[in-house]
C-alpha cells in the first residue's frame, strides 16, 4: 500500500489517482471491511491514530481536495468520515526528504513537467494530515 507523506500537490495524474484509491482500500481495512495485513510505516500510524477512521477521512478528504482542484472528479460519497480536521500523525523530516526523493524518481520516468516543477521547491510540504516531528 502506498499512502504518501507529502503534499498531494507534488503527485501527478497517475500518483494522485492511485493514491486516492490506496487511500479507499486503507479505509476499508479500517472499516473491517477487508482482512488484509499491511507493514506500511504510514499505515501502522493510521491504525494507531486516536480515531483511524476519522484520520484516514480527513486524508482522504485532502486527496480528494487536490484532486478537485485539478478537475479530477473522484467521489467523495466514498469517504466514510469526510472531513478537513488536522490529525497531526507524526512524520520525521528526513522520512519526508526521502519521499520526495522516491517520487521525483518515478517523475522523472513518467511526468517530466511534474519532475521540473518538484525540482524547483525547497521545503517540502507534508500531507496536511501529517505534522513534522
Amino acid at each position: 500500500m502506498s499512502l504518501w507523506t507529502v503534499h498531494p500537490k507534488y503527485l501527478d495524474k497517475q500518483g494522485l489517482i492511485s493514491l486516492w484509491r490506496e487511500g479507499l482500500l486503507a479505509q476499508k481495512v479500517l472499516n473491517g471491511e477487508l482482512d488484509v495485513k499491511l507493514s506500511n510505516p504510514i499505515w501502522q500510524q493510521f491504525r494507531q491514530a486516536e480515531n483511524p477512521l476519522k484520520a484516514i477521512g480527513s486524508y482522504l478528504s485532502f486527496v480528494a481536495a487536490e484532486g478537485a482542484r485539478r478537475g479530477y472528479k473522484f467521489s467523495h460519497e466514498k469517504i466514510i468520515y469526510p472531513n478537513f480536521e488536522d490529525y497531526e500523525i507524526p512524520v520525521r523530516p528526513q522520512d519526508l526528504i526521502f519521499e520526495m526523493k522516491h517520487l521525483r524518481d518515478k517523475l522523472k520516468l513518467r511526468d517530466r513537467e511534474k519532475w521540473n516543477e518538484t525540482s524547483q521547491v525547497e521545503k517540502v510540504e507534508a500531507h496536511p494530515t501529517f505534522r513534522l516531528n
